[in-house]
C-alpha cells in the first residue's frame, strides 16, 4: 500500500487493521478507492445494496471484503464502528499478503 494508506500491520504481527467509509445502500455492493477524511487519516471508501438496518449492512461489509481479499470471511471482523459510517475492520491474515491484494483490487481507483 501507498504512504496514505487505509491499512495498518498489527504490531504482534497477527493481521492488520482496515479503516473502512461505508456507504449503506449505495445502490451496489463495491470498492470505490481510498479517500482522505478532514483529521488527514486515509480511508478504504466502499458501498454495499444493504441498509444499515440490524446490521445488514456491516455483514454485507465484511462479505464483500473477504470476496475481494480472497480471504475467508471467519478472517475478518468489525473491531470498531458498528454504528457509525466509519468503520475499523480487523484482519486475521498476513498483513503483506492483504496489501498486496488490495492493491490489486483497486488498481487505479484511488
Amino acid at each position: 500500500m501507498s504512504a496514505a494508506s487505509p491499512l495498518a500491520p498489527d504490531p504482534s504481527g497477527d493481521g492488520a487493521t482496515l479503516a473502512v467509509r461505508l456507504v449503506p445502500r449505495g445502490g451496489r455492493d463495491a470498492l470505490d478507492g481510498v479517500e482522505t477524511d478532514a483529521a488527514g487519516r486515509a480511508l478504504l471508501r466502499a458501498r454495499v445494496s444493504a441498509p444499515p438496518a440490524d446490521g445488514e449492512a456491516n455483514a454485507a461489509l465484511l462479505a464483500l471484503l473477504a470476496r475481494a481479499l480472497g480471504l475467508p470471511r471467519r478472517a475478518l471482523a468489525l473491531e470498531a464502528g458498528a454504528t457509525q459510517r466509519t468503520k475499523r475492520i480487523r484482519i486475521s491474515a498476513d498483513a503483506r499478503m492483504v496489501a498486496a491484494r488490495l492493491d490489486a483490487v483497486l488498481g487505479g481507483a484511488r
